[in-house]
């Protein structure tokens, strides 16, 4: 099965690759700038107070060695697997398998979870009540599965203008909201001490783990190689300034209110834009919802394919993995299970924060066997300290999960319990 994942045969007579620079690059922003940014900052808050601040400048800092161990990677095998792709060449099949339904799995959840995030600001812009906002957060996800099944060359040169839109308006409530930063809001600024801030990385690890999902989009550009260092510098760049600066004026400039409100961005638009907060906030929360919900149903349905291919799914499923084709039939069944995943948080009420770590715990699991398989697989003494460094700070934010370990714990044994299924089933 490993042969199947040589360069030579991910290209010949088949659809050729579509990603460039610009779209890629948009692809990126979309997996790492998602919808988290509106509810992460007030989320963070209430478990550290403004020494969350501290929380996201550390976790920026220490995602840089974890995104260019990913692009390294990345550009070295491009492939649909992805992060999956990676541990098998470092590990084998059996991690594998398991790393790959980690992400596919729980792509359901979180996809949820940014329909959630984007309706909520939709809704007050609009003075939706719960059943409308119900019905905007099944649109995104309806708008992100449908434009993956038209093809990236479509959903990528969307992206492209929707990140270019989404950047500006983010901007602006940056600068916005710093000219009405007190000093008065930052203190006590631990409130609730080292346990709070370890609480808040646990929560905003949702914020930094879209690099794996970009990481199986890998084969859809048309040169990695020389693309993917490129694009991921440059998502760090814009990602870094405006998670930091989100940061620093939610807290200083809303105090209190930054730990409360469900809708913190529209209350620093507001300083800049009056009235007409409420609806460009509403344009902001849907650009990043669907920006998020389509780079990762992207990466997954890309994944399912490859997943099957090698064996850790029904065979079925394979058709349209190849680069530059369409996954429908992994698509299908993607959309399915996020049908499941969201029918059953709404009948239980599952909140927020809770759907997010159990996301953050999964993907943060698949980040560490993945900078794992690059300590193994990367040349060179500065390729492999930073993997090492990733490989480091990536399992003590696995650690700080809890009791949501139990989310990839059991993925894990659904994954070892198919693939003993599949040898124990008899041929003919």
């Amino acid at each position: 099965m490993t042969d199947q994942l040589t360069k030579g045969d991910s290209h010949t007579s088949y659809a050729r690759p579509s990603l460039g620079m610009g779209r890629g690059t948009a692809m990126y922003i979309g997996a790492i700038l998602g919808p988290g940014i509106l509810a992460l900052p007030g989320l963070a808050a209430a478990e550290a107070g403004p020494a969350s601040i501290v929380t996201w400048i550390v976790l920026l800092g220490l995602s840089v060695p974890v995104a260019l161990s990913f692009a390294a990677l990345a550009a070295k095998f491009p492939d649909a697997g992805g992060v999956a792709t990676f541990v098998r060449r470092a590990f084998g099949a059996r991690p594998a398998g398991i790393v790959g339904w980690w992400f596919y799995c729980v792509i359901p959840i979180g996809a949820w979870t940014a329909g959630i995030i984007g309706a909520e600001y939709v809704g007050e812009a609009l003075g939706l009540g719960g059943t409308g906002k119900l019905l905007i957060g099944l649109g995104l996800l309806a708008a992100a599965f449908g434009a993956n099944h038209l093809g990236l060359r479509l959903s990528g040169g969307t992206q492209l203008l929707l990140m270019i839109v989404l950047v500006l308006l983010l901007g602006v409530a940056t600068v916005a909201g710093a000219l009405h930063v007190s000093a008065a809001n930052l203190t006590p600024f631990a409130p609730h001490g080292v346990a709070g801030i370890v609480s808040a990385a646990g929560v905003l690890f949702y914020a930094f783990a879209g690099w794996e999902a970009a990481s199986h989009l890998s084969g859809e550009f048309t040169d990695p190689a020389r693309q993917l260092r490129r694009v991921t510098g440059y998502t760090l760049l814009i990602v870094s300034v405006l998670y930091i600066g989100l940061s620093i004026v939610t807290v200083g400039a809303l105090g209190g209110d930054a730990a409360t409100s469900p809708v913190a961005l529209t209350a620093l638009l507001t300083y800049a834009l009056g009235p007409a907060a409420a609806p460009v906030t509403a344009i902001i929360a849907l650009v990043l919802s669907f920006g998020a919900l389509n780079t990762f149903v992207a990466g997954a349905s890309r994944l399912g394919a490859a997943l099957a291919r090698d064996g850790d799914l029904p065979a079925v499923l394979a058709r349209g993995g190849r680069p530059g084709e369409i996954p429908h039939r992994s698509l299908l069944l993607l959309g399915s299970l996020t049908a499941v995943a969201t029918t059953v948080s709404i009948t239980f009420s599952f909140n927020l924060d809770d759907l997010m770590r159990a996301t953050s715990a999964c993907l943060a699991a698949v980040t560490v066997l993945g900078c794992a398989a690059a300590v193994r697989l990367l040349r060179g003494r500065s390729a492999r300290a930073m993997a090492i460094a990733a490989t480091g700070f990536t399992t003590v934010v696995l650690a700080s999960m809890a009791w949501y370990l139990l989310v990839p714990l059991g993925i894990a044994a659904l994954a070892l319990g198919y693939r003993w299924t599949r040898r124990e089933r008899p041929t003919h």
